[in-house]
């Protein structure tokens, strides 16, 4: 068995199991779950940094939504604070790069 040690779907124990595979998990403490969802964040990012896949993109979106579930952080108030950002100091449609200040 190769050994991984992160966090994946909750449906993967079951998909390997159907290929015939076998598998060890454990259900990550509160703490434990933390520290592996901002590693699969960093993950998911390099990996869409390589292939720039919709599919990938829909990765990080993935687990941004388990962050914000795990923070308890509101939509509402996650979509105001957003709009309050770009109102003050814009997006980044302009495509501006700071060279110095």
């Amino acid at each position: 068995m190769k050994e991984y040690n992160k966090l994946v779907r909750d449906k993967i124990p079951e998909i390997i199991k159907k290929k015939g595979g076998k598998y060890k998990i454990h259900i990550a403490d509160k703490k434990e779950y933390w520290r592996k969802l901002k590693e699969k964040l960093l993950e998911e990012i390099k990996e869409f940094s390589k292939s720039e896949t919709i599919e990938e993109f829909t990765d990080i979106m993935e687990v941004l939504d388990a962050v914000r579930d795990y923070k308890k952080f509101d939509k509402k108030r996650l979509e105001a604070i957003k709009k309050k950002k770009v109102r003050e100091r814009g997006g980044f449609k302009k495509k501006i790069i700071l060279e110095e200040s």
